[in-house]
């Protein structure tokens, strides 16, 4: 039987021993979707024993799309069928709330991957089983965080434009979180409001972008640069500084997640493309495939 975990906490240590490519990260992965923006609708299903977890929720901005958000199954438990009964499990939870199709890919602002790493070959195996379609396909890349980062010759270069820059600290955010609300989303905004650290740039008393860090656990992101400061130079400056804080952490290299702009990261900190995410979905009326 598969029921609702009442403290989805308790499935931090699953996830770690389950998720062998993510171990350093997953308890804090499994705290990061036990605290989701207010007004997500969600839920966290697991086994009697504990041997398996599915967390799902609605879509932030379609209410007729679900996710599967983080799936583990103890490495001892495996080949039971426990994976194909947990995401059952929790279509049935979506199909209740309302959701018309399911995906194994990351609902922002509060998301753990943006889809299944394709390293993780079994969890592939049961979503095509499972009559899941690959539509999309998303990468992070890799920033080594040796050598100068934060440069002050940047900063003159900035202030010669009459821009400064500064750090944003925790619970101090409220006008940058504006500023990215209007110019992008509600979901930037709520990412930079819960990172770890945030950046930003301004000009005549105008915010001209901003840089965040830490809101998925050791990742870069989001990042966004106005219309307005596009050629200065602002957006290279601002994700240095951000990796400059990562560094201190005692990083040796960081995530930069979800990335759109590979060249703009490769040139500016020598990044690589390093995870690759296949993005899964299904229409709930399709049937599963039979289990060969």
């Amino acid at each position: 039987m598969i029921d609702i975990l009442p403290d989805p906490l308790d499935a931090r240590d699953l996830a770690r021993d389950a998720l062998t490519f993510d171990t350093a990260s997953a308890r804090a992965v499994v705290a990061r979707l036990a605290a989701p923006p207010d007004g997500r609708r969600w839920t966290a299903l697991a086994t009697p024993d504990l041997d398996g977890v599915v967390f799902a929720s609605i879509s932030q901005h379609l209410s007729t799309v679900g996710h599967v958000d983080l799936l583990a199954v103890d490495p001892r438990a495996r080949r039971r069928g426990l994976g194909r009964a947990l995401v059952g499990a929790a279509e049935e939870w979506l199909r209740a709330a309302g959701a018309e199709e399911v995906q194994f890919a990351g609902n922002p602002p509060c998301y753990a991957w943006p889809g299944i790493d394709v390293r993780y070959t079994p969890a592939h195996c049961l979503a095509e089983s499972l009559g899941y379609e690959q539509f999309r396909t998303a990468w992070n890349m890799t920033a080594p965080l040796t050598g100068g980062l934060a440069s002050a010759a940047d900063l003159a270069r900035l202030a010669e434009e009459g821009v400064t820059v500064h750090a944003a600290p925790e619970g101090e955010r409220t006008e940058v979180a504006e500023f990215i609300r209007k110019e992008w989303n509600d979901s930037w905004a709520w990412e930079a409001e819960h990172a770890g650290g945030c950046h930003y740039a301004r000009r005549d008393g105008e915010i001209l972008g901003f840089a965040a860090w830490g809101a998925r656990p050791s990742w870069f992101g989001p990042m966004g640069t106005a219309e307005a400061a596009r050629g200065l130079g602002v957006g290279r400056v601002l994700l240095r500084r951000c990796l400059a804080d990562l560094a201190a952490t005692g990083l040796r290299s960081a995530q930069i997640g979800w990335v759109g702009p590979v060249h703009f990261y490769s040139r500016a900190v020598g990044a690589r493309v390093e995870r690759v995410f296949w993005l899964y979905r299904r229409r709930l009326g399709a049937q599963p495939k039979e289990t060969p």
